[in-house]
C-alpha cells in the first residue's frame, strides 16, 4: 500500500520543498560531531570558571519553545538530552526563520557553539551555527503524562502496545526505557561471552542452513537452494554440529546466534530467537550445573550489579547453590502423581486425567511426564531450581543413569515460573546413539515434531570417538526477560515477529 501522507505531514512536506527553495539540501552528506550531549555538559562542569568551551552536537529535535528573537529547543542523543539556547542575533536572521518556521519536532540537527548556563542554572549550548541534517516528514507518537492522586503517569505513545513492535524504530525513539532494554540486552551477552572466554571456550560458528535437522524436539523451517537443487532446513539447534568438533579435538565449544523453531508464538517463544550452546568434553552434568548457576550469577552481577533481582512480584536471589530435584521428587510435590507407579502411557494417562491434568491420547510415556511437568511444576520454580533425571524417551541425546532403564542424566533449570535452559550428560557412544534414534523414528509417527531424521554423518563422526561431555544451552532472551523484568519476548526482541495486520 503506497504512502498516503497525512493532514500534519503534508505540513511537513510543503516546509521540505521551502527549504529545497532556499537553497538548502535537508539530508545533506556529511556530518560533524565533537562531542556527545552528556560528554558536552561532563567537558563544561569540569571547565575552569573562565574557559570557553566549544563543542558541536548532533540529535533529534525533541523540544521547542519560541519566545520570538531567541528560541529554546531540546536536542537529543542516544546519550541524553541538552539545551539549545539559540538567539537571532548570534546565528543570523535568515538561519533564524527557518529555524523557527522551517523545522519540526523529529527533525535531526546539527549545532555548534558556546556551553553556559542559563538563568536557571541549566547546563545549554549557546548556538552560533547549525544545520539540518535530516528531515522529519511523520511526527513520532507522543506519549501521555497524566496527574493521578498526585502522581504523575506516563503513558505510552501508542494506543495499541503491538504497534509498538511493528514500528520498533519509533518506539525506541520515544521511550528512553525501551534503548535500557537493548543496552541491557547488549551487556548480557558480552557477560556470557566473556564468562565462557574466561573458562577457556572456544566461540565457533556452526550452519545455519542445514541438510538435515537435529538437537531438538521443534519443527524446522523449509527452504530450498535452487542451484544444488537441495532441500534445507534452517537450524533448531546447534548441538550436533557441536559435538562434532568435540570429535575433532577442540574440548571446550560454544555458539551464541539465532535458532529457528516453527512453532507457535506465545509470551516466551518467537519463531527465531537467540541461543547459547556449550559443550566441554570430560564433564558430565553435575559439572554443567555447577557451571551454569555461577555464570548466570556472573551473568546478573556485571549487568545490575547484584544477583538478588525483581521480577513481577518476585524477588529472586541467583546466587549459588541453587536446590536440585528429581524430576519424581518435584511432581511427587506439585502434581501428587508418582509417575513410577504407573509404567506405561495408558495408566499414567489415566491417572494424570483423575488429578484435573491434561494428557493427550496420543502422547508418550515420556510426554506425559514432560506434560505434568509444564502443567504442576514449572509455574511454582520461582527461586533458580535444577530439575535432574528425566524420561530417555524424550532425551535420546543423553547418557543413562546408572542401573536404572528410564531415566537419563539431563537437567533443565528454572527461574520465575520459566524454564530456562537444558542440559545433558551427553551420549558418545555411536551405537547406542543409532539405537535411540532408531526407536524414535518407530516411536512416534511421520509428521510428529519429535520425528527427526537420523543424522548419519553425526553417527559417522561419533564412530571417530567422542569423549564424554557435558552440554548445556540457555535461551538468552529468556534471561533477557528476567534480568529486565520483562513479562514477554516481545520486549527483548527487537523485531518479534507478528501475524499480518489485519486490514
Amino acid at each position: 500500500m503506497s504512502w498516503q501522507p497525512s493532514r500534519l505531514e503534508e505540513q511537513r512536506l510543503e516546509k521540505l520543498g521551502q527549504l529545497e527553495e532556499a537553497g538548502i539540501n535537508p539530508y545533506p552528506l556529511r556530518a560533524e560531531r565533537t562531542h556527545t550531549t552528556d560528554a558536552a555538559a561532563d567537558l563544561f562542569e569540569a571547565a575552569a570558571e573562565d574557559e570557553v568551551v566549544e563543542v558541536t552536537l548532533c540529535g533529534r529535535l525533541t523540544a521547542m519553545r519560541d519566545m520570538g528573537k531567541t528560541v529554546f529547543a531540546d536536542l537529543t542523543d542516544e546519550h541524553g538530552r541538552l539545551q539549545l539556547f539559540i538567539r537571532r542575533a548570534d546565528v543570523g536572521e535568515e538561519s533564524h526563520r527557518i529555524l523557527r518556521k522551517l523545522t519540526d519536532l523529529g527533525d535531526f540537527i546539527q549545532a555548534s557553539g558556546t556551553m553556559m548556563r542559563t538563568r536557571t542554572g541549566e547546563i545549554s549550548l549557546r548556538v552560533y551555527e547549525w544545520k539540518l541534517l535530516a528531515k522529519s516528514l511523520s511526527p513520532l507518537p507522543v506519549a501521555k503524562e497524566q496527574e493521578v492522586d498526585g502522581e504523575l503517569i506516563r503513558y505510552s505513545a501508542f494506543a495499541d502496545v503491538e504497534e509498538r513492535y511493528r514500528q520498533r524504530y519509533a518506539d525506541l525513539a520515544v521511550n528512553p526505557h525501551v534503548r535500557d532494554i537493548f543496552r541491557t540486552r547488549a551487556r548480557v551477552v558480552a557477560a556470557l561471552r566473556r564468562f565462557l572466554d574466561d573458562h577457556d571456550f572456544l566461540e565457533v560458528e556452526t550452519p545455519i542452513l542445514q541438510p538435515l535437522y537435529g538437537g531438538a524436539a521443534a519443527r524446522p523451517f523449509t527452504t530450498f537452494h535452487n542451484q544444488l537443487k537441495q532441500e534445507l532446513y534452517l537450524r533448531i539447534s546447534f548441538e550436533l554440529y557441536l559435538k562434532r568438533l568435540l570429535v575433532g579435538g577442540l574440548e571446550r565449544v560454544y555458539e551464541i546466534g539465532r535458532d529457528f523453531r516453527n512453532e507457535g508464538v506465545s509470551f516466551k517463544h518467537n519463531p527465531e530467537f537467540t541461543q547459547l550452546e556449550f559443550y566441554a568434553a570430560y564433564w558430565d552434568y553435575h559439572d554443567v550445573m555447577d557451571f551454569t548457576e555461577q555464570m548466570v550469577a556472573y551473568t546478573a552481577e556485571q549487568v545490575l550489579g547484584k544477583t538478588e533481582i525483581s521480577y513481577s512480584d518476585y524477588t529472586i536471589e541467583l546466587k549459588p547453590p541453587w536446590p536440585r530435584l528429581t524430576l519424581r521428587e518435584a511432581i511427587k510435590q506439585f502434581a501428587e502423581i508418582d509417575y513410577m507407579a504407573y509404567p506405561d502411557a495408558a495408566s499414567l494417562r489415566a491417572a494424570i486425567r483423575a488429578a484435573g491434568g491434561h494428557a493427550p491420547d496420543n502422547a508418550s510415556w515420556g510426554k506425559l511426564i514432560d506434560g505434568l511437568l509444564g502443567d504442576f511444576v514449572e509455574p511454582k520454580l520461582i527461586q533458580p531450581t535444577f530439575i535432574t533425571q528425566y524420561p530417555r524417551d524424550i532425551s535420546p541425546l543423553a547418557k543413562g543413569l546408572p542401573d536404572d532403564p528410564n531415566h537419563v542424566e539431563r537437567f533443565e533449570f528454572f527461574i520465575a515460573g520459566m524454564e530456562m535452559g537444558n542440559a545433558f550428560t551427553e551420549l558418545n557412544d555411536p551405537l547406542e546413539q543409532q539405537k535411540r534414534f532408531e526407536e524414535l523414528q518407530q516411536m512416534y509417527k511421520q509428521g510428529d515434531d519429535e520425528l527427526n531424521p537420523i543424522d548419519e554423518d553425526y553417527l559417522r563422526a561419533m564412530r571417530y570417538g567422542m569423549p564424554p561431555n557435558g552440554g548445556f544451552g540457555v535461551g538468552v532472551d529468556r534471561l533477557v526477560m528476567l534480568l529486565t523484568n520483562q513479562s514477554t519476548i516481545r520486549e527483548v526482541l527487537l523485531f518479534p515477529h507478528l501475524r499480518e495486520r489485519e486490514e
